[in-house]
């Protein structure tokens, strides 16, 4: 068995998921309006920058330090009515595309990424995938996040996670194809026998040249319909969308209290 393994943001969806939920807390009166700035700057310089060890690292300490304690059921409110308007315009068509392709030679679908698996799993089913690979919080009996991480699905841990599903499916890593954007899913991308830097960062431009590696640009986000591509129960909808917003919102508030600690600290 074959198998092709997809990265998520920038290269199945335009922005990174877990940025692009200000505008919808804005409104519900959630955050402010220079949280939701702040928010907006962070998506730009992830767009022209990209990730590195270090941001994610900060990213991921925010998300669990803020998120500790919040209870799902008000931001699942929020969410579940905007999910379809800001998540499904992002999908990129090529990547669509690849995917169908991917399925019309015989090969299983998985999306792999960092971020929470409550994200990948309604998105695997919006997309018809075959698995996905995420990070994964602890969550407390009462439905509220610990703080804690069981599993960070980043840079050699995705590797990880790939080869024991291998194992147990019977997929050819040797045979097999990733894509990924990001120089963090350089382990990733030589795990297969068939790498692809899809909208590549730099550092993994150059590795690609100098491994021979395809390259390819997606460009073209597109609306895709709920009908056309999945069969989603509303609870797992639910569940997936609050995991994005409240990283989401974590996210776009830790880049506020870094830029106020900044200011206090040249202040003195």
């Amino acid at each position: 068995m074959e198998a092709a393994f997809f990265d998520l943001d920038k290269t199945v969806i335009a922005k990174a998921s877990m940025l692009a939920f200000g505008p919808p807390f804005y409104k519900e009166g959630l955050i402010s309006r220079r949280t939701v700035i702040r928010s907006a700057y962070a998506q730009l310089v992830y767009h022209h920058l990209g990730a590195n060890d270090q941001k994610l690292a900060r990213l991921r300490e925010t998300v669990l330090a803020l998120t500790k304690g919040w209870d799902q059921n008000r931001v699942t409110q929020i969410v579940t009515r905007t999910l379809s308007e800001i998540v499904e315009p992002l999908i990129y068509q090529e990547a669509l595309d690849l995917m169908e392709y991917h399925r019309n030679q015989g090969r299983v679908i998985y999306l792999v990424s960092a971020s929470p698996i409550e994200i990948l799993a309604p998105l695997g089913e919006f997309l018809n995938v075959d698995g996905v690979i995420g990070s994964k919080s602890r969550i407390d009996p009462d439905g509220k996040y610990t703080g804690e991480m069981e599993f960070y699905a980043y840079g050699p841990y995705k590797v990880d996670a790939m080869v024991e599903i291998a194992k147990e499916r019977g997929i050819s890593l040797r045979d097999s194809y990733a894509y990924s954007d990001s120089y963090t899913d350089i382990p990733m991308l030589e795990a297969v026998g068939h790498p692809v830097a899809v909208n590549p960062d730099r550092v993994l431009t150059k590795r690609a040249k100098e491994n021979g590696w395809e390259i390819l640009t997606f460009s073209k986000p597109v609306h895709v319909k709920p009908a056309d591509r999945r069969g989603t129960k509303s609870q797992t909808l639910a569940a997936g969308a609050a995991a994005i917003a409240v990283a989401s919102l974590a996210t776009a508030t830790g880049v506020a209290l870094r830029k106020q600690r900044q200011a206090r600290s040249t202040t003195h």
